[in-house]
């Protein structure tokens, strides 16, 4: 077997964060193309884990603290959000640059190693989010760090050690990789636990599973000197609420989906057929162990938001390793064993190109977009300003409305029991509506409204999928409140006011939201306010509401603009 040289293996490890992670850190901003709601998640999660909060404590999510701390950190120490986005990705590469290097060295033969490499590298430097979508954004990006960490901890486990003195190392790679999973999202742990402590026991790796529990144990231990107890309690409800709660119980196909839709039979069909012709080549530990990762696999990918089965490409990285232990003959269909698992892991690596090749060129993209005309994600944000979005996307709002002409046989159904997904509340059908670009700009209307009308420094709840408001002005952040919502209205007790937009980003979350409300003692909510965009309830008796700025001025002006009426405001 053809095994890397490890200086070379090494410098070209840094070469690829020089040149990828460089050319993502060139420009002095972040500048988006999609996702900006995932991005504003991201910003609402960080800046308050800057300003000391914790992750789940403080801030209910079900994404670890180790998703957001390294950012968090790198706008402690000065960074505006989309530099210490960048470099936070920079930093997390050659922070594993060690581990992927020791992984590849001690167990993988040349071919699969530079394959491993680049891979992990692409997946933890990247700025899409996944698949051949090319849109700058980061969203889910502790999706690709996630999968990183599985690609070491998987090659690490489930591939023997090719010289004997290695099990210490091995050890602290594997066990520091699960803890970091855990601590980022706890679906690749649960995934990949039970079959990675088999692949260690399968190929004699007994002392490696010893070192590799302890060093898990040191780390969880160390969070909770760190962080208290009441970290993984608070954690764990988080995770129970996601769990139940209906606004997401997934984020793309169903499973069967992830299985057998066109895009990913290929994929299915190909993890098949390793388990199989392993076990002909007589690879019979490494196909049980290759069986018991499937469903992890695909559990993984189904979890994920876009389906991506990033695993495809280390499926090639496990076939090109086991191939010099193929043994002679052929299998059912005539093949090798060899051509079997080189044909299968070519197949692999087609499936898996379009996704990885956009990873890879992605940080090139933006170094080379035109921004001349992007705004801020955030205005008024200061150094945080150096996250961009196209001007379309920021400013120019557009509404999704029922049509409305029963001239013509097109009534706009806007009775209860005729809409998907009704918005009642407080006896008031509301307009059924929903905003399909300009989160920005309605966003910094909403906050500049509120401001002028004297509600300044107070905590309000936004029934939507999303309500960063703080972000945009001088409005407090909810304590325990949701950045992305998921249900059992996290932050409601702790705010002040009740905001209800009239047009919301999801509809149907809104309506949850509502539903949910409406099921508490709505007495203490009394309305203070109306404007086209937007209605606020003040929560329990609290201080009498600011005074409205008078007719003429233009906060209320706006209340005139083109927007849906619900259906007790025809009057």
């Amino acid at each position: 077997m053809l095994r890397p040289n490890a200086i070379q293996l090494g410098g070209l490890i840094l070469l690829i964060i020089a040149v990828f992670g460089g050319a993502s850190l060139l420009p002095d901003h972040f500048a988006i193309t999609l996702h900006e709601g995932d991005a504003l998640h991201l910003a609402d999660i960080v800046l308050r884990l800057a300003e000391g909060q914790v992750p789940h404590v403080d801030v209910m999510t079900p994404i670890g603290g180790l998703a957001f701390w390294p950012i968090a950190w790198l706008v402690q120490a000065g960074f505006g959000l989309g530099q210490a986005f960048l470099w936070s990705q920079v930093i997390v590469a050659l922070v594993l640059a060690p581990a992927i290097w020791w992984v590849a060295v001690t167990r993988l033969p040349r071919g699969a190693a530079l394959l491993f490499v680049a891979s992990v590298l692409f997946l933890l430097l990247a700025l899409v989010h996944g698949g051949t979508d090319q849109a700058i954004s980061p969203s889910m990006h502790y999706n690709r760090w996630g999968w990183a960490l599985t690609f070491i901890v998987v090659v690490a486990s489930v591939i023997a050690p090719l010289d004997r003195g290695t099990a210490t190392v091995d050890g602290l790679v594997i066990g520091l990789s699960m803890a970091a999973l855990a601590l980022i999202k706890v679906t690749y742990f649960g995934a990949f636990s039970i079959p990675v402590i088999i692949a260690l026991l399968r190929t004699g790796q007994r002392r490696v599973l010893w070192i590799a529990l302890a060093t898990g144990l040191a780390v969880a231990l160390l969070v909770t000197v760190l962080l208290g107890p009441g970290y993984w309690a608070a954690y764990i409800e988080d995770l129970r609420t996601v769990a139940a709660s209906e606004i997401r119980p997934q984020p793309g196909l169903p499973i069967e989906g992830v299985l057998t839709a066109p895009l990913y039979l290929g994929a299915s069909f190909a993890l098949i057929a390793s388990v199989v012709f392993l076990r002909q080549a007589g690879a019979e530990a490494e196909g049980l162990v290759l069986l018991l990762l499937a469903p992890g696999f695909v559990y993984v990918a189904f979890q994920n938001f876009g389906n991506d089965p990033q695993w495809l490409m280390l499926l090639a990285v496990l076939l090109l390793a086991y191939l010099p232990k193929a043994t002679e003959g052929r299998n059912m269909v005539g093949l090798t064993h060899r051509a079997a698992l080189g044909g299968t892991a070519a197949v692999a690596l087609a499936l898996a190109a379009p996704n990885i090749a956009n990873l890879a060129f992605s940080p090139i993209k933006h170094l080379a977009a035109d921004t001349e005309e992007d705004l801020p994600l955030i205005p008024g944000a200061g150094r945080h300003e150096d996250i961009l979005i196209s001007s379309v996307r920021s400013r120019r709002t557009d509404l999704v409305v029922p049509l409305d002409a029963p001239e013509l046989g097109l009534p706009a159904l806007r009775d209860e029991e005729q809409r998907e997904d009704p918005i009642g509340f407080l006896g008031e059908t509301r307009a059924h509506c929903a905003l399909e670009n300009g989160l920005v700009a309605v966003l910094e209307a909403v906050v500049r409204d509120l401001e002028e009308a004297g509600y300044e420094g107070t905590r309000i709840f936004g029934a939507d999928l999303l309500s960063p408001l703080w972000l945009y002005g001088d409005l407090e952040p909810v304590p325990g409140a949701a950045p992305w919502y998921y249900g059992r209205l996290s932050g409601f007790d702790a705010s002040e006011f009740l905001l209800i937009l009239t047009c919301p980003l999801t509809p149907r979350v809104q309506s949850i939201i509502l539903s949910e409300i409406m099921e508490r003692d709505t007495e203490e909510l009394t309305e203070v306010r109306r404007t086209a965009l937007y209605t606020l309830y003040r929560i329990g008796e609290g201080e009498e509401a600011p005074v409205p700025p008078a007719p003429g001025d233009a906060a209320e002006n706006s209340a005139e603009a083109d927007v849906p009426r619900g259906a007790d405001e025809d009057g």
